[in-house]
């Protein structure tokens, strides 16, 4: 999947390296809901075991071909929302050097479409922390909706005690 500026793709274990740059970064994991990594054996580790996941993508920047962070999408017994058949939880992360540039949601937007119109999900559904809003600002941008309800979810491995905000977006009918 690809814009004119993103290509998303599967993560190998030769990205471990490129992957610690950014999740070594103490400002990023704890906002996403993991520990930052402490080196690139523990990020090699996380593309074998998390990463690897159907639906689970690398961000690339397609002029520099560097991985500026991941997105995809979590179907019932993988994710840490209570799911249907028919749902998905989407999520991302975007390397601190590379916020504010409108990658979130243009990577997301891709995985979105993707959910809707290949996988056939009826529902998908995002989380934040709520001390994170610009996360949920990029959810909403991609068509999501805010549902009033909060949670937690103790399956994180860093913030599983913070309050997290759950968004929603229905398949549109057109």
């Amino acid at each position: 999947m690809e814009t004119e500026r993103l290509l998303l793709r599967r993560w190998v274990e030769s990205d471990a390296g490129e992957l610690y740059r950014l999740a070594a970064d103490p400002e990023l994991g704890p906002r996403a809901g993991w520990s930052p990594h402490k080196n690139d054996m523990e990020s090699r580790e996380i593309i074998r075991t998390i990463f690897s996941a159907e639906g689970m993508w690398a961000i690339v920047m397609k002029g520099t071909n560097t991985i500026v962070g991941c997105v995809g999408y979590l179907v019932a017994g993988q994710s840490n929302l209570p799911l249907s058949d028919g749902d998905a939880e989407v999520g991302y992360w975007v390397g601190t050097p590379y916020w504010n540039c409108g990658i979130g949601t243009e990577a997301l937007r891709l995985v979105v479409d993707y959910c809707f119109d290949q996988m056939g999900f009826n529902r998908l559904w995002g989380t934040h922390f709520v001390d994170n809003p610009a996360s949920g600002r990029v959810m909403e941008k991609c068509g999501f909706t805010p549902t009033g309800s909060t949670t937690t979810l103790p399956n994180l491995t860093e913030g599983g005690e913070k309050t997290v905000s759950v968004l929603c977006l229905y398949k549109p009918r057109y």
